[in-house]
Parts: structure tokens; C-alpha cells; sequence
């Protein structure tokens, strides 16, 4: 049996410039610590998905229009090359980000950008 193209939806990225402050803020309101803390990222477990904060603003910028959607994949390369023959433009290419967890972000053929994760550490829900 081939693998599935996506595995579902996962992760919510907010870009944020001060990490320290956002991941206080997220705990209270989610009433939760988060399960992933670093200085390169936080990430939170909300009910079998990820609310991720990034303070990385460089290729999005912190606001509302800077949240990404990432979508489960099991092979973060293959899943990339699969989207860009199928059209789409190169955005943020694949990347190791920590942990084994590998991002990407291409922007679908109408300008929107289309998040991938594939994270070792996350519970496949399909």
C-alpha cells in the first residue's frame, strides 16, 4: 500500500517576536504548559494538534497574516517534490527544525502558502 498523501491536519504555527512572553500567554489561556519549549520554538498540544510558536520572523511575519497551516506528511522530501510536480511554488524549503521534526512551505498554485511537518514526536491521527 502506497502512503497517504496527508496524514491531516497538525500544527498551527503564530510567528511571534518575544517567545518567552507568547509562550506564558499560550500556557495561561490554553491552561497548559507546552509539551515542546526551546529557544527556537514552543510548541503546544490542543486537543491532538499542535499550536506552534515561532519566534523566527524572517520569512513571515508575526501578525494576522503570519499563521501556517501545516499539514501530517510521512516523508517531508518526498511530500515536497509530490507538491511542487503537481504545481506549486517553493516558499520555505524542507528543513530540520529540532528534534528529527522536518517543515516545509510552498505556496499552492493561488498564492496561498500550504504548510508540511513530518514530526517523529507527534501522533499520526489519520
Amino acid at each position: 500500500m502506497s502512503p497517504k498523501p496527508l496524514l491531516g491536519l497538525r500544527t498551527a504555527i503564530y510567528p511571534v517576536t518575544d517567545l518567552q512572553k507568547a509562550r506564558d500567554w499560550y500556557s495561561a489561556v490554553l491552561e497548559t504548559r507546552p509539551y515542546f519549549d526551546e529557544p527556537y520554538y514552543v510548541g503546544f498540544n490542543v486537543g491532538g494538534f499542535e499550536l506552534g510558536l515561532d519566534p523566527d520572523t524572517s520569512e513571515v511575519p508575526a501578525g494576522a497574516a503570519g499563521v501556517t497551516t501545516y499539514w501530517g506528511v510521512e516523508d517531508a522530501a518526498r511530500t515536497w517534490d509530490r507538491l511542487l510536480e503537481l504545481g506549486a511554488a517553493p516558499f520555505s524549503p524542507v528543513r530540520d527544525v529540532g528534534s528529527g521534526i522536518r517543515v516545509a512551505i510552498v505556496k499552492d498554485p493561488f498564492g496561498n502558502l500550504f504548510g508540511i511537518i513530518q514530526n517523529p514526536h507527534f501522533p499520526n491521527t489519520a
